[in-house]
């Protein structure tokens, strides 16, 4: 853990580069690396799957939403979530206030600088490795649960509805997903709280992390988030409608995700796919950038307890036809590794993998 404690290097904040005409070389990703924003914006007509979410709230017999998240979970690994029950104002008033404080003085927002050791805070870069290129945006990571890893003095203090904002909107997401966990497990055939119990019950892991990608002047040779799967078990995220980012991979094509108003990007993460036994899809996802506008997301993580063993469902193991594709870990033990790697698509997915 000794190799956590600091950045290898001085970490500079994306924000300060903005006004040069071509970007630092440390940003440069190789060739085979860059996106072709001309071609994964343009060709393809693809977009992720959108689930109406408002009868099924009212209780899981729509057979048709709950067909539409089976086939997305096992196909895209991706859907688009509209009439959540979350208010629409919370959610624009959440963006707002994110965005007023990374608008705010760059000194102010050093006083949060995070470390590796946990990234709560201000930062800039993920990995400690020494040299590595990096990425095209800034953000800031928090703890929301267990309680006993939540601080508000760790939370920005500016805007001053910051805290209580952030606070109101936790609790509703936190809702939002314990309810997506009965509709994975129910679609597996398992018992409605299956996926809960499996993440410790109620002694869940969740986390914000708040992303600003400032405009680039040369976005065709960066990237704002490289290529990865969240290491987690489910993400929503919360994203700018007007400035799209976000791709997802699709049978080995760069599809750019076209939000619709007030929904959340769902992301089955890591730790389903292996509880799973490789059912549900943990899909490579990257973020790109643009000269002429910035953009805000908001990735809400839902994690399991820290130190609970995460390997596949016994009932969803069927030797020989379906043997257990997966070693047996912690949450935390997966984690640690790419905080010391840094984003490197599926490789810590495959590596686990049982042979």
């Amino acid at each position: 853990m000794d190799c956590l404690k600091d950045w290898p290097e001085p970490v500079i904040s994306v924000e300060t580069l903005t006004g040069l005409p071509t970007i630092p070389e440390r940003y440069i990703k190789p060739p085979s690396q860059r996106p072709n924003i001309t071609t994964t914006t343009t060709t393809s007509n693809l977009n992720i799957p959108t689930i109406d979410l408002a009868t099924l709230r009212q209780g899981l017999d729509d057979h048709e939403a709950m067909e539409g998240i089976r086939k997305a979970c096992r196909e895209w690994g991706f859907f688009i979530l509209v009439n959540h029950g979350v208010e629409p104002e919370l959610m624009r008033a959440m963006r707002g206030v994110w965005r007023r404080f990374f608008y705010l003085p760059l000194k102010e927002k050093k006083r949060y600088a995070n470390s590796p050791a946990t990234y709560e805070g201000f930062g800039s870069r993920l990995g400690v490795e020494k040299g590595a290129i990096l990425d095209w945006g800034d953000y800031f990571f928090l703890h929301i649960l267990p309680p006993c890893m939540k601080s508000h003095e760790k939370w920005p203090a500016l805007p001053t509805s910051c805290r209580e904002i952030t606070e109101e909107y936790s609790k509703e997401l936190i809702k939002l997903c314990g309810f997506l966990m009965k509709v994975f497990s129910r679609n597996l055939e398992l018992g409605e709280g299956r996926f809960q119990e499996a993440f410790g019950g109620e002694e869940v892991g969740v986390c914000l992390r708040v992303n600003y990608y400032p405009k680039c002047p040369q976005p065709d040779l960066t990237l704002g988030l490289s290529p990865h799967s969240d290491p987690g078990g489910l993400t929503l995220l919360h994203v700018d409608d007007h400035v799209e980012g976000l791709q997802v991979r699709k049978d080995g094509e760069w599809i750019t995700v076209k939000p619709a108003p007030d929904s959340f990007i769902v992301n089955i993460a890591d730790q389903l796919q292996i509880l799973s036994n490789g059912i549900y899809k943990s899909v490579e996802h990257r973020v790109i950038v643009n000269s002429s506008q910035d953009r805000i997301s908001l990735a809400f993580f839902y994690n399991p307890k820290s130190d609970i063993p995460i390997s596949p469902f016994g009932e969803l193991v069927t030797p020989p036809e379906r043997p257990a594709m997966y070693q047996q870990m912690t949450f935390d033990e997966y984690r640690l590794s790419i905080r010391k790697r840094g984003l490197k698509g599926k490789s810590l997915g495959e590596s686990i993998k049982s042979t």
